[in-house]
């Protein structure tokens, strides 16, 4: 695989990363930029991490984890997402008592995280059969994605301050919308 492979690979993995950190900066208003860095950290880790995990898991597990990473995404991202939508509406209803969960949680993060790379997993299975250079893949994809993560939190942040009253209702769209995408694509496409 030639480098400028490697680089649109890298691109595409991130793209699920990078929409889910433009949904954070929309929903969690209290976003810093040392949270947006510690988001963006968090999702290029684990893109760098899950090649590198695919990678030893071998070409036996590859059927596994294709048949059921869609379903996967589409859980984690649609139970995340909705309830984004329910705090929402209780923010609506009672803006002091949701305020406390206005912040976004390392928990929810992970899940994000974990959620947006479960394709990395399978590209690392590749990475064995294709003999690509794992360290270097694995780097770029987490360096790119980190870069798209900044760039889309930094975006998020701004949106979400035009949009402030609907924020929290719109960031738990997207990541449903997001889930129901990815399903869809690795369902029929």
């Amino acid at each position: 695989m030639d480098g400028l492979t490697l680089v649109l690979l890298a691109l595409g993995l991130s793209m699920d990363a990078f929409a889910v950190s433009i949904s954070n900066g929309i929903a969690y208003g209290g976003n810093t930029r040392k949270k947006i860095v510690m988001t963006a950290a968090a999702f290029g880790f684990f893109q760098g991490m899950m090649p590198v995990l695919g990678y030893f898991a071998g070409v036996a597990l590859s059927d596994l984890i294709s048949s059921i990473d869609h379903w996967i995404a589409l859980a984690l991202l649609g139970f995340i997402g909705g309830k984004m939508i329910l705090d929402a509406y209780q923010e609506a209803e009672d803006p002091i008592e949701a305020c406390e969960s206005c912040e976004l949680s390392v928990r929810t993060l992970l899940l994000q995280a974990i959620a947006t790379s479960i394709d990395a997993l399978a590209v690392g299975i590749s990475f064995a059969a294709l003999k690509v250079n794992l360290f270097s893949g694995a780097m770029l994809i987490a360096l790119i994605t980190f870069g798209c993560c900044l760039i889309g939190g930094a975006v998020g942040k701004k949106f979400g301050e035009w949009f402030a009253s609907k924020a929290t209702l719109l960031g738990g769209i997207i990541l449903i919308l997001l889930g129901i995408k990815i399903f869809f694509e690795h369902m029929f496409g």
